[in-house]
Parts: C-alpha cells; sequence; structure tokens
C-alpha cells in the first residue's frame, strides 16, 4: 500500500508544472490517507494528499474536486486542488492517486461564540446552495440504509463484533435503524461537506475556510450542521438555532429537519466503528486504535447506540 511512497516519489510528485521543493516537508495527521506538507522555491506551501489505494474511485475523487473548484468560483474559502497538468487535478505515483492543494494557514476553534456561529450559518448556506445545483452522481447517498444497514451487514458478515456482544449488537442496530429511517421522509438530500466537524474548519485572517472534503456525500443540510456543533445538551441546542438562523439569510432550512440530529449521530457511531474495521489490516489503525473489537469496545458501543434510541424517542415524544 503506503509503503511504496518513498520521500523521494513525494518530492517528484508534486514538482510538476513548474514547481520546485525545497526538500522541506512534514508529514501531517491523517489515518484515510498520507498528507504532507511541502516548501517551495519561492517560499510558500502546498499540501499533498495520496489517497489510500482501493477507497475512493476516481470518479468519486474527481467529483470533490469539481464541488470544491465550484465553491472557490464562488469565492468561497476552501482547499480547491491546483492543477497538476492542463485540466487536470489528479495524477499517480507508484500506483496511488494525489492531488496537491494549497496550505491555508489559520487556527482550529476551540469554542465558538454566537457571532462566529452567524458567520459560519451563512457560510455553511452558501457551500449548500452550490452543492443543490447538481447530485454527486459517484458518492454515497448518506441515510439510514449506507451508515447504517450496509455498515452493519459488513460488521456481521466479516465476524467482526466480539462473540458475546454480537447479538446485542444487531439488534440494537436493526431497533435504532426501525425508528430513524421514517425521519428522513420527505428531508432533500444534495452535495455536503459530510465530515464537517471543528477539526475540519481553520479560522484565517480573513474568516472560516472548510478544509477536507473526502467524505463529501449527497446528504441532508442538517448533517454539517450537527457536526460543526455537535453538543446534544440544551446549549447545543441554542447554538444550532443560532446558527440556523443565519443560514437562513441565504438558503432555507426548516426547523424539522433538526430532528435529524441525533439519528445521524447515531448512525456515525455505526459509520465509524466500520470504518476502523474496514482498516484493521493496516498497522498504523491497529496501533491507534488497539482498544478496538474488545469485548468491552463493543458492549460500550451497545450502551451509546440505546442511549440514543432513548434520545429519539424522548424527542418523538
Amino acid at each position: 500500500m503506503f509503503h511504496r511512497l518513498t520521500p523521494e516519489h513525494v518530492l517528484k510528485a508534486v514538482e510538476v508544472g513548474g514547481r520546485r521543493c525545497t526538500g522541506r516537508f512534514n508529514i501531517l495527521n491523517s489515518f484515510e490517507n498520507r498528507v504532507y506538507m511541502l516548501e517551495l522555491e519561492d517560499q510558500s506551501w502546498v499540501v499533498g494528499k495520496f489517497y489510500r489505494p482501493g477507497r475512493w474511485s476516481r470518479e468519486t475523487i474527481l467529483e470533490e474536486h469539481a464541488f470544491l473548484l465550484e465553491l472557490q468560483a464562488e469565492e468561497i474559502s476552501v482547499a480547491a486542488p491546483i492543477e497538476l497538468a492542463p485540466g487536470e487535478t489528479l495524477s499517480e505515483v507508484q500506483g496511488i492517486t494525489y492531488a496537491v492543494f494549497p496550505r491555508i494557514r489559520g487556527r482550529v476553534p476551540q469554542e465558538m461564540d454566537d457571532e462566529q456561529l452567524r458567520v459560519l450559518g451563512r457560510l455553511l448556506s452558501r457551500v449548500h446552495n452550490v452543492g443543490a445545483r447538481r447530485p454527486a452522481n459517484a458518492r454515497l447517498a448518506l441515510d439510514a440504509e449506507t451508515y447504517g444497514r450496509v455498515n452493519l451487514a459488513y460488521l456481521v458478515e466479516h465476524d467482526l463484533v466480539a462473540p458475546d456482544a454480537r447479538d446485542a449488537y444487531a439488534a440494537t442496530v436493526a431497533a435504532l435503524l426501525d425508528r430513524v429511517k421514517f425521519h428522513f421522509v420527505d428531508v432533500p438530500v444534495h452535495r455536503i461537506h459530510g465530515d464537517c466537524h471543528p477539526g475540519n474548519l481553520v479560522w484565517t485572517s480573513e474568516g472560516p475556510a472548510f478544509l477536507d472534503f473526502d467524505d463529501m456525500a449527497n446528504g441532508p443540510a442538517v448533517q454539517d450542521v450537527w457536526m460543526l456543533v455537535p453538543s446534544y445538551d440544551d446549549e447545543g441546542r441554542r447554538q444550532r438555532e443560532v446558527l440556523v438562523e443565519a443560514y437562513r439569510q441565504f438558503r432555507d432550512f426548516s426547523s424539522e429537519w433538526l430532528r435529524l440530529t441525533e439519528p445521524l449521530r447515531a448512525l456515525r457511531y455505526i459509520h465509524y466503528s466500520t470504518w476502523i474495521a474496514r482498516r484493521w489490516g493496516d498497522p498504523a489503525f491497529r496501533r491507534t486504535f488497539s482498544w478496538f473489537g474488545t469485548s468491552q469496545y463493543w458492549h460500550k458501543e451497545i450502551l451509546d447506540l440505546r442511549e440514543q434510541i432513548a434520545r429519539i424517542d424522548h424527542e418523538a415524544g
């Protein structure tokens, strides 16, 4: 897999289109891909992203790039891919597909006040206005089937749940899916960021910028909203309302859609476990998530999902 990717290959991959590297680079934290920040001879920095083989097709990556370029054309602050050849933003080295992006300097917000939430709400609505122009045909549809039933089937078929938790986990997920599938009815979907947590946001001197559209999907707008403001307490609900109120300045958002917050949070639990399970052959995952797959882990997942079911039932009245 990535063992073929030596520093020499990384530098050679980035040095296309007349770019020249100084040789200085940093390895950035990323489990899914291999990501490097490299200094160029003009003292600027770029980010080289080398995509995990087998994770995405060429079509899915190019749809991400197309979305980013559309956003950039609307002067929305994102890291859009740099051309590696005329009209090409994707290339290959050592059998690994890669792209190059500009470095966006800024700080990751720890906590956001109401004014920052309003700025984010207006920015996110502009992102979604562009996202609604057309679907991403090669991208995942984020719903109870893909994030729930499909992931459960993978875990069960590959015998990845601890034996003493398998039946209870499957029954809990099934109970959850029976409840949440109705929440998606009549909720519009379009291209969204998909993994819009504060760690994929930087605040620059000119305002916020969204990073890492790897998990771009066709999904409901509220997925990006709740991930930006994830708390499920009263303050979290109030902050989401502040963000949504500002969002409505540029795009409609029904308050009814917020009922998807807890179902989507629960589905993310399942999706996250499956993501780790699918990467378990990678030594980096085994080192980082050494606690994964144990009986204790799966029983904790069951408890978390049951708590989510209780929250969903409570909100349903």
